[in-house]
């Protein structure tokens, strides 16, 4: 199961699953359906956005102009939002020599990313404009968060010009170092005998999966983990229960004016990978109905997030668009209990205390 929601939080998530026979027998078809229809077209997206990011930096730093820099800013959001959807698998390939953190430094509460990569354009340290010595470097300085500053942060304005070589230089061995990252984990899940073997084809000799019912415990352990990770960490983490508790400089991707579009990615993801595993579709016949709400509910959350645009300390400033912020929390919530308690008693899962709890 993930443990990405207990790494962010030092709080276990743990699942007692007893499903039915039923259901266990079908496990590898639905675990196959996942990473087929999901796991991999989204890893592979990520790649081709992250290679076309790369292209855009070294265009940039070819030849610096107020266009090209606007050409990789756009580069940078669309793989952000390409990012958003396929890191809800936080398990797996992503997982393997500090990927995760590699890709996506975040939170970062102590700033200790941002005062790292800022201490580097200062320096001008040769080694960290060169993709494979960055590579081996601080988490903190080599993933989305570092490049978000490199092209909206403090200075990120001297990129159109001539006379700042060694910050796009940087930039662009970040944006090489992301999509190195993005092409090895689409290569590990599409390796035949790698990591989506083992989820797929679960059984007594298998050092990850022994039965269906761990298979199928790894994927409810997305949704219901995933779910609470975009509510209570990354909405939370900025939206108050007051507005003058309202943080937006803790929002995910703020410089980049990315925030709710991470968001909406996050859910994405969320009914994309729902849909294509067809887990609804072992609900028993007067349960049916879930799998509808949940993908209206999910759609919902999407659009909701998306229609908060602009920078996000001007949306928690505007009271309508505040109020969207509001009901996109209500919506995880709702969803958090078809998931994690009605669908998961459908199956026969109970879930023990919950991962934000603190007991």
């Amino acid at each position: 199961m993930s443990k990405r929601l207990a790494a962010a939080l030092a709080l276990p998530l743990f699942l007692v699953v007893t499903l039915p026979a039923s259901a266990a027998f079908k496990a590898s078809d639905v675990i196959g359906r996942a990473i087929d229809g999901f796991v991999r077209p989204a890893y592979a997206s990520l790649d081709d956005h992250a290679t076309s990011l790369t292209k855009a930096m070294h265009q940039l730093c070819a030849t610096p102009s107020k266009r090209n820099l606007e050409a990789a800013r756009a580069d940078f959001s669309a793989t952000v939002e390409a990012w958003s959807v396929a890191e809800i698998i936080a398990f797996g390939p992503i997982k393997e020599n500090n990927r995760l953190e590699r890709m996506l430094y975040w939170p970062d509460r102590k700033s200790i990313g941002l005062r790292q990569v800022q201490a580097t354009l200062a320096a001008k340290d040769p080694s960290a404009a060169d993709s494979a010595q960055l590579a081996g470097k601080s988490v903190a300085m080599q993933g989305l968060g570092a490049l978000e500053y490199v092209l909206f942060g403090d200075g990120a304005e001297t990129l159109a010009k001539k006379d700042e070589p060694y910050r796009c230089a940087y930039g662009a061995a970040v944006a090489g170092n992301i999509e190195a990252i993005a092409a090895e984990v689409r290569d590990a899940w599409n390796k035949p005998d790698g990591f989506a073997s083992l989820w797929a084809n679960p059984g007594p000799k298998n050092p990850l999966y022994r039965d269906g019912t761990e298979a199928v415990t790894e994927l409810v352990g997305v949704f219901i983990n995933e779910l609470e990770m975009i509510r209570d960490v990354r909405l939370k983490g900025f939206l108050g229960a007051k507005p003058d508790a309202d943080k937006p400089k803790q929002a995910i991707y703020w410089r980049s004016q990315n925030t709710a579009a991470s968001l909406a990615g996050n859910l994405t993801g969320i009914d994309q990978l729902f849909q294509a595993s067809k887990l609804g579709d072992a609900l028993p016949a007067d349960a049916q109905w879930m799998a509808g709400s949940i993908h209206i509910q999910l759609a919902n959350g999407v659009a909701t997030a998306k229609s908060v645009a602009g920078p996000i300390d001007k949306a928690l400033a505007d009271p309508a668009l505040r109020d969207k912020l509001e009901h996109f929390a209500l919506i995880t919530s709702s969803l958090s209990t078809l998931i994690g308690t009605r669908m998961t008693a459908e199956f026969g899962l109970t879930a023990g205390f919950s991962s934000l709890d603190g007991d």
